[in-house]
């Protein structure tokens, strides 16, 4: 450990409530906490408890409003399917505000949970920022997880939406995501009231609606 990365871990421990009140001042708050650390509940400490923020908000709108809506926010670059794709700022926060709507039209608000099992695509992260936008709490399932594993998050995090995609491709075969989803939901005791799937092209899959809906119908309605 260098001597300037020892200097600023001594004090992260020796003094939490300085370090990490400075620490704070590097990020937007829409109210800025007084009260850095609550420590009166050991081991159960809470940060900034006073103070209101939105992580989605810190990784989009600051830098658009900052004028910086034209720099890169994203690359997808594929090395299965030789896709390619770059998002800046603006576009993403677009994306991810009118997603965002779409989970409130479909009764998500702060503090319900959403299933996140999706390939490495785009549409992943803007689900994840879509959640934080609006106060969800997203958990993500690592799409090479079986049906068994995917039951067992659905029923620690009772989600009300899961958001999925047809399929996920991996070298040399090409991963279906519904069924893996279907019997999933016959393991969990908890029952899922909506799934959203993001259809991959030409590997589209049949939906049972009305609990199942495309990532594109999903959007209809949304603003």
């Amino acid at each position: 450990m260098n001597q300037k990365l020892s200097a600023i871990y001594s004090k992260s421990i020796n003094n939490p409530e300085e370090f990490w009140g400075n620490v704070a001042e590097d990020i937007f708050w829409f109210k800025k906490p007084k009260k850095i650390l609550n420590k009166s509940n050991p081991p159960f400490y809470k940060w900034y408890e006073d103070g209101t923020t939105n992580t989605c908000y810190n990784a989009l709108d600051v830098h658009v409003e900052n004028g910086r809506g034209d720099h890169l926010a994203l690359i997808y670059d594929s090395p299965i399917t030789g896709n390619k794709n770059k998002f800046t700022y603006k576009v993403l926060k677009e994306k991810v505000s009118k997603f965002a709507s779409a989970l409130k039209n479909q009764g998500i608000n702060k503090g319900d949970r959403v299933i996140i099992y999706m390939p490495m695509i785009p549409e992943a992260v803007i689900g994840m920022l879509a959640c934080a936008r609006i106060g969800a709490i997203h958990s993500v399932v690592f799409g090479g997880f079986a049906s068994n594993e995917l039951a067992s998050r659905i029923d620690d995090s009772k989600a009300k939406i899961l958001l999925t995609a047809s399929c996920g491709f991996e070298p040399g075969k090409t991963v279906k995501y519904k069924p893996l989803v279907d019997e999933a939901l016959k393991l969990a005791s908890h029952k899922i009231e909506k799934i959203i799937l993001f259809q991959r092209p030409n590997n589209e899959v049949k939906l049972n609606k009305p609990k199942e809906i495309s990532w594109e119908e999903s959007l209809a309605k949304a603003t």
